[in-house]
């Protein structure tokens, strides 16, 4: 029995260093398991927030890459609809859209489709809104910049008068009057 006990306690040493051994092994696995499933979730979270800047229009592609078009707005050039009535009313919709969305107010808007220029797809929208004066200045740059290409025609601006309360805020409204114009391109 003796010898059985000498003969245990010289396997003792070499099954610690082998169980040690093992035990490191185990949590070199398990962190670098775990670095991975983190450095996975990270790569997922950037592409979610690269496609949600791109549903946004917002896109984090649109670098300068050298090209003469590399700063161009992407979409159709023309007012899409099914017919002209449709495509009148997504151009007073996209205006109305983009004055809400700088704080401004329509006020009465009117599509018209019984003029001369309408029989060559030409479709003019007659607005009139209440906008603050930086308000105006991002509408008009919003409206002439993007996709379709949209012009406008008249412009005409009136300041609240000098001695009322609205003149006297720190940015007060105008009264904006505007002749937008888009074509639509009837693809038949």
């Amino acid at each position: 029995m003796k010898n059985l006990f000498a003969n245990l306690q010289s396997w003792k040493g070499p099954a610690a260093v082998a169980a040690y051994g093992a035990l490191i092994l185990v949590a070199i696995v398990l962190t670098w398991s775990s670095l991975a499933g983190i450095a996975e979730q990270r790569d997922s979270v950037a592409g979610a927030e690269s496609m949600l800047a791109q549903l946004e229009g917002r896109s984090l592609s649109h670098k300068d890459d050298g090209s003469p078009l590399a700063g161009a707005p992407s979409g159709s050039a023309f007012l899409e609809g099914q017919s002209l009535n449709v495509a009148g009313a997504a151009l007073l919709q996209r205006i109305a859209t983009a004055v809400q969305r700088l704080g401004g107010n329509v006020v009465s808007s009117q599509v018209d489709l019984d003029n001369e220029r309408a029989k060559e797809g030409w479709i003019d929208l007659i607005v009139s809104c209440d906008i603050d004066q930086p308000g105006l200045q991002q509408l008009l740059y919003d409206v002439e910049s993007g996709m379709p290409f949209l012009f406008i025609d008249q412009l005409s601006v009136q300041a609240p008068a000098s001695g009322s309360e609205a003149a006297r805020a720190e940015n007060p409204r105008m009264r904006v009057l505007m002749t937008v114009s888009g074509q639509w391109w009837n693809n038949k």
